[in-house]
């Protein structure tokens, strides 16, 4: 038996409510116990904690390793260890890989390579179509057997709303959880927020009402099937608005936000700013303010950091060129903490949108430090101040509108599975 304790940690767990100073015992990846050791506890080695955070290891809902397929961007083991220096002990990948992610081989070569990498876990998402193309449903039960823990449009949303309801059909029969991106595609065929700043811009815009008009169509199938949907990445009040009124309805769906959204706006992009280019844009402030006052009341259940690396060269030529996308795993924690500071919010409430709440969405074991559960920790220095610098991101992708912002907290160490797979002191 691999046992050790971590001791004088403060210990938030958003899952059980717990605030306090508690020692933490581990044994064979799990959490043995939380306070006094079980009986005749023999560590190997005790991790002494005093003025550091422990909270569950944050959960990823929405993050691209770009492998395989993009290798010149990052890869599996370069994310995964930038996870974890992130304090993120699991990230989901939507399935857009190249090859996409709709056959158990697929998937057996990311959660393989994962593995070997010694970061953060890998957990892809199944596609919902073969090849993401929108006509024939993939193998779900295949992908889900497979090690998939649910299945995904991958940010292509299914035009075709007979093959849409099929697809829901088929997961609901077998309770397998779908991720939908809420877009209509023809009126997403822009580059920014549509409004007076785009136009002075000049360049096109996306409206709300693609985000809308895709939520209705999908939403509508989705109740009358009465399959567990997840909506990624929502950017406007007015879809919160019908994600909150659908759920008063008693429809078993759940949305996220990237966290970038929470902070930033269209303004973000004057001067044509392409490391602020992203795919929903950045929105108005009215946007930004809706999502943040939802979040505070406990009504947006999950953030996530649509984690998107890409080479210089993404970005370092004209904005109607550059790809969309922000490199958002060295940031995610950092800015959960801000979140917390600017909305008054207790650290039991602020973590739970990235730890907990990712983890009920998709049935996974991890998101709590309660006994039993896997010994999948972040400890972080609440204290810290630091400045946000391309030259200490561990990711590969540099690519962040926030380089240059100071922020107070920091991860110290990271565990997954009992294992410690970041030390910042290494």
């Amino acid at each position: 038996m691999r046992a050790w304790s971590i001791t004088e940690a403060r210990v938030v767990d958003p899952a059980s409510d717990r605030d306090e100073v508690v020692d933490l015992h581990i044994a064979d990846g799990r959490i043995a116990a939380l306070g006094p050791p079980p009986s005749g506890w023999q560590p190997e080695h005790i991790l002494q904690a005093t003025g550091l955070v422990a909270c569950p290891g944050l959960i990823d809902l929405a993050a691209r390793t770009r492998e395989p397929g993009q290798a010149r961007k990052a890869n599996i083991a370069s994310e995964a260890r930038a996870a974890a220096a992130g304090g993120i002990t699991t990230l989901i990948c939507p399935p857009d890989t190249r090859p996409v992610t709709d056959t158990p081989s697929v998937v057996e070569l990311i959660r393989n390579r994962s593995a070997a990498a010694g970061g953060a876990r890998v957990l892809p998402l199944g596609a919902l179509t073969r090849n993401l193309d929108g006509e024939q449903l993939s193998e779900m039960v295949a992908l889900s057997e497979a090690g998939c823990p649910g299945l995904s449009d991958g940010g292509r949303p299914i035009a075709d709303s007979l093959v849409l309801r099929r697809a829901l059909e088929y997961a609901a029969t077998f309770d397998l959880p779908v991720h939908l991106t809420p877009e209509e595609p023809i009126l997403a065929q822009g580059l920014a927020h549509e409004g007076p700043l785009a136009t002075r811009m000049g360049l096109p815009g996306i409206p709300v009402a693609a985000e809308t008009a895709g939520l209705g169509r999908m939403l509508a199938l989705a109740e009358e099937i009465g399959a567990r949907v997840h909506f990624g990445r929502l950017s406007s009040r007015r879809g919160l608005e019908l994600i909150l009124a659908a759920q008063r309805n008693g429809q078993p769906v759940t949305a996220d936000a990237a966290i970038h959204q929470l902070f930033l706006t269209e303004m973000d992009i004057y001067g044509y700013q392409s490391q602020a280019h992203v795919r929903p844009p950045l929105r108005s402030t009215d946007d930004r303010d809706a999502l943040r006052r939802a979040l505070a009341a406990g009504e947006l259940p999950v953030l996530c950091s649509d984690h998107q690396p890409h080479d210089p060269d993404a970005k370092r030529c004209p904005f109607a060129e550059s790809e969309p996308g922000i490199s958002g795993l060295d940031s995610l924690l950092a800015l959960v903490l801000r979140l917390a500071d600017e909305l008054n919010l207790p650290l039991t409430r602020a973590l739970a949108p990235v730890t907990s709440g990712p983890a009920r969405v998709l049935d996974l074991p991890g998101g709590r430090l309660t006994e039993g559960a896997p010994a999948d920790i972040c400890l972080f220095d609440p204290d810290e101040v630091w400045w946000f610098k391309a030259s200490n991101m561990h990711s590969r992708g540099e690519n962040s509108p926030f380089t240059g912002w100071e922020f107070t907290g920091r991860a110290r160490y990271t565990i997954v599975d009992g294992l410690r797979v970041y030390d910042a002191h290494n």
